[in-house]
């Protein structure tokens, strides 16, 4: 395979950015020749930060290297944003059993609507396996919220959460 096919995409919602994302996107940027983190709308979602404040967030946090790119997607499925902007690949993190088989249906529809886009899975080490950004809200707000939060997000991220809260 042509070195300038292998682009992927890692896409998620990033509400808000976490280490363990942190961590797949470096892995994604030592396994492909390009990597484009795209935040993924969706409309009958809340958010707690909204698409440009993730943007940020995301430019601040993410490795200063000429073969990453931020973007957004919204009103499209992610295997034909992937062609939009010439991906071959899609990257996921499986943090559990449960990531495990959803994924997996994702995988396999995802094949059904186009086949010439491969999904790659990567499991975290041990201790980002739990972290999500579900739990990391969720930790936000008692005395000491703080103390926590900071390890399991990037600065930026951090000073965001700080400043809503």
């Amino acid at each position: 395979m042509p070195l300038e096919s292998r682009k992927a995409v890692y896409a998620g919602s990033f509400d808000p950015l976490t280490n363990g994302h942190l961590w797949m996107i470096n892995k994604g940027l030592e396994l492909f020749d390009h990597l484009t983190v795209a935040i993924g709308i969706n409309p009958d979602k809340d958010y707690t930060y909204g698409v440009d404040e993730r943007l940020g967030i995301l430019e601040k946090s993410l490795p200063k290297v000429s073969n990453i790119s931020i973007a957004y997607f919204e009103n499209k499925y992610l295997v034909d944003y992937a062609t939009e902007i010439d991906a071959s690949f899609i990257l996921r993190g499986i943090r559990s059993a449960q990531d495990y088989e959803f994924e997996k249906g994702m995988r396999h529809t995802n094949a059904q609507l186009k086949n010439e886009i491969t999904t790659i899975f990567l499991m975290p080490p041990r201790n980002l396996a739990e972290l999500s950004s579900s739990m990391v809200k969720g930790l936000v707000g008692p005395i000491g919220w703080e103390d926590h939060v900071a390890k399991m997000v990037p600065a930026a991220v951090f000073e965001a959460m700080k400043l809503k809260h």
